[in-house]
């Protein structure tokens, strides 16, 4: 049977006021290692794949896709775990916006600049700051590997300039370091099956990836229905959303391991 997910009220005072809330073990460890073999053996995955350098030149490879696919990918970024917090937070109907798997990998994965997604949203036509990112982790993600750094509370800011560094597009470094005088930023530090909910104008970055160790993850955004966009752009505009199940879930990763 389908569980409930929901933030209480703490969590979701915690989300409005920091800009991230981190779901801890929302996906279980099968889930994810399930995940992880079915993206490494997709062929369409490697061939869509991009990468992306950082101010020294490392670089980071990314798959992104603007629709849930009818596969495993599909299954988790219309999961009712992530659909119904997202929703909850958002506070009105969600559609995705797109999804995309981030492959840090070992020693050679690049870091990510500050910026702040809708730094760059804001250009395909989405007039209001209504998206949110969660980012499953599918590795253990610490200070070696690079994980996320969050400001906490820059949400509020609203949307900062950006400008091109490297091959990617960063957030007004003035500006960033004047935050960062003011107080150091969050490493969220997660485990395997743990999700971060960030707002679309919190200020994030990573680190380049100096372990042996890859740090892999899915991040499915949404926008909601009302700030859809108002002109063709390079993500699409409302369609509904069609949430899966856990049932559905586990009866797809059984029969991937029975074909293994």
């Amino acid at each position: 049977m389908t569980t409930c997910h929901q933030l209480n009220g703490q969590q979701l005072q915690s989300y409005q006021s920091e800009g991230f809330f981190l779901y801890k073990g929302l996906f279980q460890s099968d889930e994810v290692k399930a995940l992880i073999e079915f993206a490494s053996a997709d062929q369409k995955m490697v061939e869509n794949t991009t990468g992306r350098k950082d101010a020294q030149g490392n670089q980071t490879k990314l798959s992104l896709w603007n629709h849930p696919p009818d596969n495993l990918f599909g299954l988790f970024s219309r999961s009712p775990r992530i659909v119904e917090v997202a929703t909850q937070i958002m506070g009105e109907e969600i559609y995705h916006y797109h999804s995309k798997m981030m492959l840090k990998e070992a020693k050679t994965g690049g870091a990510w600049e500050w910026h702040q997604d809708y730094g760059y949203w804001y250009n395909y036509g989405c007039l209001k700051p209504q998206l949110i990112s969660c980012l499953i982790a599918l590795d253990g993600a610490d200070l070696q590997n690079g994980c996320l750094q969050v400001l906490p509370g820059s949400h509020s800011l609203g949307r900062i300039d950006h400008g091109k560094t490297g091959d990617q597009t960063g957030a007004d470094i003035e500006r960033v370091n004047v935050l960062l005088d003011r107080a150091p930023p969050h490493f969220v530090e997660a485990a395997p099956g743990d999700v971060l909910f960030f707002h679309c104008n919190l200020l994030h970055r990573s680190d380049a990836n100096r372990s042996d160790r890859s740090r892999w993850s899915l991040i499915c955004c949404y926008n909601t229905k009302s700030n859809s966009p108002y002109k063709e752009s390079r993500h699409p505009a409302y369609t509904p959303l069609i949430a899966s199940s856990d049932e559905e879930l586990k009866a797809t990763i059984q029969t991937l391991h029975s074909e293994s």
